[in-house]
């Protein structure tokens, strides 16, 4: 449904007019070789191109794949390896250990630097052996004298379990008195943070300084006719130098980077999983940098997306895997993936205008322009039915990155997301992503496919916006039974656990509507109540989410924001309840609780708030008008300041006013009747994804 404003300016029509024919064409199946009837020539051009790029990313694709499976060793001295198995023919040759399985030098750039001088002598001291010794060889008996490789995980264990803890039986009721939850000081129990100048301190809410090489091109044309082309390469930065102590910090700029990440990193006090997911693309190396090329008036786009917007998308990610969202999803394909460069443009130009508050007919041209770009490749790819990879790649960040940016007020023409992602459904089956992840039961180093991870975060929260079974439910019960992650809680925080049961409540609703009986509805919700039971951890779990440095504990924030999830989970299920009545004691203290476990959650501009859009929604709407749901929710918006009015946190703001001003005005009218946020939502137009 597009949602149109008067007073859009009459210069846009012409670009907004194709939106209404490919609203149409976006949800055809894959299969079908029909195309829009306008347009031909312009048509023929973009097939041309299309082909041609197609071709090209297809090649480099092909190039990521061999070079993913190639051995540690021969990836960081650059070299092609034959993957020849136990060891390659490079490392076997040198004396050097041949690893597969990804080591501890690997993630952190101090040791990886280590590893490699480690290398550089071993390979000096073969070759000179070679020379000096001229006569005999080894024999099959003589050790390898020149294995001398830093420990690995193979030798090392990092200290993070790999198997879940057994579920213990919880006491929890919906008549339960979540009030007596002790509450510990927060601000007491752990010592402040150092100083912001000191180098072993990085903000939660800071990312690592990179280098991005931006490709600017112009042309100059006279009479309409194209002359002279040229191209200019400008190198962004997001490294501030902080200030220098004595001597500290070396000189050189490249060492400023390494060893503010390496203190970084050395400074946490929860060891860290590593390459959890199967990422589309090679990760970058430390020495990559990414070429991006831009047209010359989109380089701000491009300049503000990768300072402004970088950092709001997988922010739980980034908590995770340190550097992981910029250097092996997003840079990677800004670089190989135009359509995706397009959408982030799109995006870009959204969050410029939220933030700054921009009005006029460029920015929204900025807007629509690449919304429209990215859409019109889309469809292209989709009509020739390749690169299906970077097609869901695309489709995934048109969908998921309108979470982040926005104001909810903003009535440009766009399609909604349900609708972009019924083609990501086929892409991913396309793709077998759901068997790659059934396949994953048992196993338990196994790695997800990241792009399938995001497609389960999206439907599973997404069905619950419009009232349907997640597309994959199917998928998320195999793994619920087989009790196997699919890295949902590395990626957005919650356990895979309570997700997959949030994915079997979107099953009951959708069930419901369509006219189930009474009876076995409600005991479908006492076995899922059961079963969220059982999830519950043992008291004391969640806590404070900060180590006495100041620096954000993983597992914990995990644990917390599990927690949060687990109680919406809860209201939701209820909800579901025949002659659901949101002034029931027992309603009121899941609501309270969930106020209580809020308090676990850093709040701010760098906190967490925007990544509990859902939780807060669920259990908001069902809020009375002296719960502490809501002094704590205005409190938490207040500390988020300008970030509190944008993206999804943006949108429920606003939503919950409504849902409030509606229900309170039942409430004092002597009426229990609810009014459900989803019925607001469609009475206000908004088909916006809130996760």
């Amino acid at each position: 449904m597009l949602i149109w404003c008067p007073r859009i300016e009459a210069h846009l029509f012409a670009a907004i007019v194709p939106f209404v024919e490919l609203i149409s064409y976006i949800n055809l199946s894959m299969s079908s070789s029909s195309v829009p009837s306008s347009g031909k020539q312009s048509s023929t051009m973009v097939g041309t191109q299309t082909t041609a790029a197609n071709a090209a990313k297809a090649a480099a694709a092909k190039m990521h794949r061999r070079s993913r499976s190639g051995c540690f060793t021969c990836r960081l001295r650059r070299k092609k390896c034959d993957e020849g198995k136990p060891s390659c023919k490079a490392c076997k040759h040198l004396g050097l250990k041949c690893e597969y399985k990804r080591p501890m030098w690997w993630s952190n750039n101090e040791q990886r630097r280590n590893q490699k001088e480690v290398i550089k002598n071993i390979i000096k001291r073969t070759k000179l052996n070679e020379k000096t010794a001229n006569g005999p060889t080894m024999s099959a008996s003589t050790p390898p004298s020149l294995c001398h490789s830093l420990p690995t995980s193979d030798t090392y264990s990092d200290g993070m379990g790999c198997t879940r803890a057994p579920s213990v039986d919880s006491q929890l009721s919906l008549d339960y008195n979540f009030s007596q939850i002790a509450q510990p000081d927060l601000y007491n129990s752990v010592a402040m943070p150092p100083p912001m100048f000191a180098p072993s301190f990085v903000h939660p809410g800071q990312f690592a300084p990179y280098e991005v090489d931006i490709k600017t091109e112009s042309q100059m044309y006279i009479n309409d006719i194209p002359t002279r082309r040229d191209s200019t390469i400008s190198t962004f930065s997001t490294y501030q130098a902080p200030p220098v102590i004595g001597d500290t910090f070396p000189a050189e700029n490249w060492l400023h980077q390494d060893y503010f990440e390496s203190r970084r990193e050395s400074f946490a006090e929860e060891p860290l999983d590593f390459q959890v997911f199967d990422f589309p693309h090679e990760s970058f190396s430390p020495s990559h940098q990414a070429m991006i090329q831009v047209d010359e008036c989109d380089q701000h786009l491009l300049n503000h997306f990768i300072d402004n917007v970088l950092r709001l998308i997988f922010p739980i990610l980034e908590v995770n895997q340190h550097g992981s969202a910029r250097s092996d999803i997003i840079l990677p394909a800004l670089e190989s993936n135009k359509t995706y460069l397009h959408c982030c443009l799109s995006i870009s130009a959204l969050h410029l205008k939220a933030t700054e508050r921009i009005q006029g007919e460029q920015i929204d041209s900025d807007i629509l322009r690449h919304r429209f770009a990215t859409i019109t490749e889309l469809c292209e790819a989709l009509r020739l039915d390749t690169n299906h990879a970077q097609i869901l790649e695309a489709a995934l960040g048109m969908i998921f990155f309108q979470c982040s940016v926005g104001r909810p007020d903003d009535c440009l023409p766009d399609i909604p997301w349900h609708q972009h992602f019924h083609p990501a459904i086929e892409l991913v089956q396309k793709l077998d992503l759901p068997a790659q992840l059934v396949a994953m039961n048992g196993q338990p180093h196994s790695q997800p496919p990241f792009n399938m991870t995001l497609a389960s975060w999206i439907d599973i929260l997404g069905a619950t916006m419009i009232g349907r079974t997640p597309a994959f439910a199917d998928t998320y019960r195999e793994k619920l039974i087989a009790d196997s992650p699919s890295g949902l809680a590395e990626l957005m925080g919650c356990d895979d656990r309570i997700m997959y049961l949030i994915s079997e409540i979107a099953c009951l609703e959708a069930l419901k509507a369509d006219n189930m009986d009474e009876v076995q509805l409600c005991a479908h919700i006492k076995l899922l109540g059961d079963q969220i039971s059982l999830s519950e951890p043992p008291i004391g779990t969640v806590a404070n989410a900060y180590s006495s440095t100041g620096a954000i504990r993983p597992k914990q924030l995990n644990k917390n924001m599990t927690a949060v999830f687990r109680l919406a989970a809860r209201i939701y299920l209820c909800s579901l309840v025949p002659d659901f009545d949101r002034t029931q004691a027992s309603i009121a203290n899941l609501v309270n609780a969930m106020s209580d476990a809020m308090e676990f959650i850093p709040a701010g501009s760098d906190g967490f708030d925007r990544s509990l859009v859902w939780p807060l929604l669920v259990a908001g709407s069902v809020s009375l008008p002296n719960s502490s749901f809501r002094s704590m929710f205005s409190e938490r918006a207040h500390r988020l300041g300008e970030a509190s009015e944008f993206g999804s946190f943006g949108r429920i703001k606003e939503l919950l006013k409504d849902v409030w001003n509606t229900n309170d005005n039942n409430l004092a009218n002597g009426s229990k009747k609810n009014v459900h946020w989803r019925d607001t939502m469609r009475q206000k137009g908004w088909e916006f994804l809130l996760i």
